[in-house]
């Protein structure tokens, strides 16, 4: 009789102890839209930005100018007679070639939906390294139908975007130009 009370009683505790679990996982919604909609969600910008931009020009620029004065008559007779010319030549060539390229994987948070549907993001990113801090700072507009099913879009589709990379920090300074060089770029 023991054997069978004691299985009673194990039989008693465990089934107090038991709760109903389903098999579903309602937070797992599988057909749901998880696009980014509302303020405050997050999305994931995959920053590929290159640009090539190349200016040259070519002046060239010739003045001739030919002046005279004949002697002086009458009482103006102590004016000798001056003859002036000049001549002037100048040729020039410039050119500003720049190469930028930027890659980044950058968080940016809704900050403002459209009457269109459209949404406003914005994100920030600081990368520190030995003494030097790079930020990149993105703001712009996306349609939430270019989100892909990770949650990215790449920043060709953005619109308005406005990508800046800033650093601070020992590199910066020193490819800054000194207080006499900038003081001589401004007169001169």
């Amino acid at each position: 009789m023991s054997k069978k009370f004691l299985s009673l009683i194990l039989v008693l505790l465990f089934a107090g102890s038991a709760s109903g679990a389903s098999l579903w996982n309602d937070n797992n919604n599988w057909f749901g839209d998880t696009r980014p909609s509302r303020v405050g969600d997050i999305v994931t910008v995959l920053v590929n930005e290159r640009t090539d931009a190349k200016d040259e020009a070519t002046t060239e620029l010739t003045k001739n100018s030919n002046h005279s004065v004949n002697d002086g008559t009458g009482i103006l007779k102590f004016i000798r007679g001056l003859s002036l010319s000049s001549s002037n030549t100048s040729d020039g060539d410039g050119s500003v070639e720049r190469k930028h390229h930027a890659t980044a994987t950058l968080a940016c948070l809704v900050t403002e939906v459209l009457p269109n549907g459209n949404l406003v993001i914005e994100g920030t990113r600081d990368i520190r390294t030995s003494e030097e801090i790079l930020q990149f700072q993105l703001i712009g507009v996306i349609r939430p139908q270019d989100v892909n099913s990770d949650n990215q879009i790449n920043s060709s589709l953005i619109a308005n975007a406005e990508i800046a990379v800033k650093g601070r920090g020992i590199i910066s300074r020193t490819q800054r130009p000194g207080i006499v060089s900038q003081i001589l770029m401004t007169v001169f």
